[in-house]
């Protein structure tokens, strides 16, 4: 019954709001995981339905020993749906049994009475959005492959010769970098054009914004790929593989980064890579479990410049020897996850989905200004980049605006990155209502999981004043990624000479 219990675990996390179907999954031991994931995921399917026949054959009424619905919902899916009660001879199995009969006259009923044929039809549908999202269920995910131990030369070999993803695009190229992102995108409506200008689907095309992302045919799969299984690919949606991409860390020995909030890791592996696994990249997560998976997925990912620190943040201080020298820093605290959409959170019953909680959020948001700022003390910080999932502007632009204007800010002189700095081919900028001027509402990145083919996504820069060099420097050669390559760009010799000039550490 241990199997069940798991799975009742997560439902109940999920009534509780403690978070998304995937992170919720994610936590679970991961010899259980994909048996747990299915379960939980049919049950939210058929939960509707399975309520339904649970309270009309009376069950929690009548069986005392069942105490929890979730758990009802759990064994009365296998029993109806899956052709019976995986577990060993047990009072809470038996229980179950004894109403078997009613059960399933009940479903038969309900099926009649909504005219169906099959029990697939019963199953809830996809919501709409998610359908212009790269999916994140666990049977179709997205990935993004990375490592320093593969120069993305060598990933595109690895990705030809594999006849199943071979290359039939025209033109397609990898960059000659030494880290590789690919994305397995999900159906999209935004994705129909992008999809005829494929030849067959085992085509990949490189990503438009991101160098190192590249998307793949729908119908690819990666869960089971030598590539994926060793730590070389990992599945990222494309928004969150901007805020590593835009912080751009440099890739130097002396380099000192933090990624404040790393678990479970996608964008500190992102950082590592860009790093080229040079330098020092503190990756902190407070939460034990988390900093558990957070180990894991580093260790996966090979990313040999990286120290987790199970601590919080907010607790460190920027005086700390041992912190001193960091440039660089990554913030992607807690928010309301407003933004995320895919196949799974659907499923969820939110009744009060429409309804914002100004209370929390207006918690989270002080919070998140509360990062920013301590993050601002650094003494030696150069850049830091402010990101959430959200889609509210309580926890975007108004954050920023606020955090611009604190004493932080004012004492490090910093300013918001211009739009030149941050992703400038990006269409989706900031509210200008939301933000003191339009110049700053073109300072920062937005994407909408309805139009952009991504999640809800947030992106703000700070930079400190007086690096304008370095930064546009930094920019530049990212402006058009279609028109450049390696050999175009100016020698290293070149590029540290202006570094030491203008004392700016990025990529």
């Amino acid at each position: 019954m241990n199997f069940y219990f798991e799975a009742t675990n997560v439902l109940d996390k999920l009534d509780a709001k403690k978070g998304s179907i995937k992170g919720i999954i994610a936590s679970v031991a991961e010899k259980n995981r994909k048996r747990t994931a299915a379960l939980v995921i049919e049950t939210l399917k058929y939960k509707q339905v399975l309520n339904e026949v649970i309270d009309t054959a009376q069950l929690l009424k009548q069986e005392k020993k069942i105490t929890s619905r979730n758990l009802a919902l759990v064994l009365v899916h296998d029993l109806l749906l899956a052709g019976g009660i995986q577990a060993g001879e047990g009072p809470i199995k038996q229980a179950v049994l004894r109403h078997r009969t009613r059960l399933q006259s009940e479903f038969t009923r309900l099926k009649v009475k909504r005219g169906v044929k099959s029990n697939s039809e019963l199953a809830q549908t996809d919501d709409a959005r998610a359908g212009t999202v790269m999916s994140n269920s666990p049977n179709d995910i997205l990935t993004s492959v990375r490592s320093g131990d593969t120069t993305i030369h060598q990933g595109q070999q690895n990705l030809l010769v594999d006849k199943r993803r071979t290359c039939d695009l025209p033109g397609a190229r990898l960059p000659s970098r030494r880290s590789v992102n690919v994305k397995v995108s999900g159906p999209a409506s935004s994705f129909v054009a992008f999809v005829h200008t494929f030849f067959s689907s085992k085509a990949f095309k490189q990503d438009d914004h991101i160098p190192d992302l590249f998307a793949f045919h729908p119908n690819a799969r990666f869960t089971d790929d030598p590539l994926y299984l060793s730590g070389k690919i990992i599945l990222q949606d494309k928004a969150s593989c901007f805020p590593a991409y835009i912080l751009a860390p440099p890739a130097r020995d002396d380099a000192v980064v933090i990624d404040a909030t790393a678990a479970p890791g996608n964008k500190t592996s992102h950082l590592c890579a860009i790093m080229q696994k040079k330098g020092k990249l503190f990756a902190f997560e407070r939460d034990r479990k988390r900093y558990s998976t957070l180990k894991n997925m580093l260790s996966k990912a090979h990313c040999s410049n990286v120290e987790a620190v199970n601590a919080d943040f907010l607790t460190i201080s920027p005086n700390d020897e041992k912190f001193r020298g960091v440039t660089h820093i990554l913030l992607d605290p807690s928010c309301s996850g407003s933004g995320i959409v895919n196949r799974l959170d659907h499923l969820l019953d939110n009744e009060q989905e429409n309804e914002v909680d100004s209370e929390r959020l207006n918690k989270l948001a002080a919070f998140q200004l509360k990062m920013i700022r301590h993050a601002m003390t650094f003494p030696s910080v150069r850049r830091i980049v402010y990101s959430t999932c959200s889609v509210h502007a309580i926890e975007n632009e108004h954050v920023v605006r606020e955090a611009i204007k604190t004493e932080e800010a004012m004492k490090g002189r910093f300013r918001l990155g211009r739009r030149e700095e941050v992703l400038p081919t990006w269409h989706r900028r900031g509210i200008p209502e939301e933000m003191d001027s339009p110049n700053d509402a073109e300072s920062v990145v937005r994407c909408s999981p309805g139009e952009d083919a991504t999640n809800g996504f947030f992106v703000s820069l700070f930079v400190k004043d007086g690096d304008v060099a370095e930064s546009s420097a930094g920019t530049s050669k990212r402006k058009d990624r279609g028109s450049e390559d390696e050999q175009t760009r100016p020698p290293p010799t070149k590029r540290k000479r202006r570094k030491n000039k203008s004392n700016v550490v990025t990529s």
